[in-house]
């Protein structure tokens, strides 16, 4: 379960978001001030935030700001009630990935989650793309062993048929048969599925 920040100094948006993430099956986080939300971002176990611009003892922009400055990368969805064009270009500057103003819907909320989730599967797909490629590299240039050694330390989805191939071939290339048989096995069971 994905661990979401909502810091707003605003009970009720702070209870509207809560009952909306956990809806989707998120586990809230809140803070009620830039400093608690600043806090809880350096302890670096939120996969999510949604930050108020206008908060009490550190604005939004500044939490935003510091976490960047740290080097901390999680994604940032700014909320505000006072939506300004100059607000929008910092906060995109800083690396916020989404701007909400208030007052906004459940489906307002609903359909970022949704467009974020689409971007980090597409993302996910690139560097799966990206390791098959590199271990495909690897195996044409005959590293059999550093493409073994990058494939199992990779997080390998076992529902992708492409990486059975690719033992396959690192197998069979080190010239072990019985291990190369059963990955080649595995591939066809799993392409077939």
């Amino acid at each position: 379960m994905k661990k979401v920040l909502v810091a707003d100094d605003t009970k009720n948006i702070r209870m509207l978001l809560t009952t909306c993430l956990e809806s989707e099956g998120y586990n809230v986080i809140t803070a009620k001030d830039g400093e608690e939300a600043l806090e809880i971002l350096k302890n670096g176990d939120v996969e999510l935030a949604f930050i108020d611009i206008k908060m009490p003892l550190l604005s939004g922009t500044e939490v935003l700001r510091k976490i960047r400055s740290c080097g901390i990368t999680t994604p940032v969805i700014i909320i505000t009630a006072f939506a300004t064009i100059k607000n929008a270009i910092e906060c995109t500057k800083l690396g916020a990935v989404e701007y909400i103003q208030k007052p906004f819907t459940v489906k307002r909320v609903k359909s970022v989650l949704e467009k974020m989730i689409a971007e980090h599967e597409k993302t996910k797909e690139n560097d799966t793309n990206n390791l098959i490629n590199e271990i495909e590299n690897l195996i044409d240039d005959d590293n059999f062993i550093e493409a073994l050694d990058m494939l199992k330390k990779s997080k390998v989805n076992p529902d992708d048929p492409r990486f059975y191939l690719l033992y396959y071939k690192i197998y069979d290339g080190l010239g072990d048969k019985e291990m190369s048989h059963k990955f080649l096995k595995a591939y066809k069971i799993f392409n077939e599925g």
